[in-house]
């Protein structure tokens, strides 16, 4: 898949995500584009592996999202589930930050 280039590092602001469009990242679901407290970014499938929620729309603590509906969390490095009710780890997509701009490659697992 192509690398989709998300424009400027301040277009996701510390503690918020954006979701990517499936059709536009080539992928089966959408992607959930994060900023992490640290500053560091981070990309997860979009939906929990517990029930259909957005992770964009949950909460972002430390390098973890909580789930809106049941308050299941996941890593934002592995994606692993790290609470009940998640027992099922989320994809990760390899994000970069390019001089002052984000590039998003779909497919691709975060190393």
């Amino acid at each position: 898949m192509a690398a989709i280039n998300l424009g400027r590092l301040e277009r996701i602001p510390e503690g918020e995500a954006i979701v990517v469009d499936a059709a536009e990242a080539g992928t089966a679901g959408d992607i959930a584009v994060f900023h992490a407290e640290d500053g560091a970014f981070y990309a997860l499938d979009d939906t929990c592996s517990h029930e259909t929620a957005s992770l964009a729309d949950g909460w972002i603590e430390g390098a973890e999202v909580e789930c809106p509906i049941h308050s299941a969390k996941f890593c934002l490095k592995t994606g692993a589930a790290l609470c009940m009710p998640a027992t099922v780890p989320v994809a990760t997509h390899r994000i970069e930050v390019v001089g002052d701009e984000l590039v998003l490659h779909p497919g691709e697992a975060a190393q």
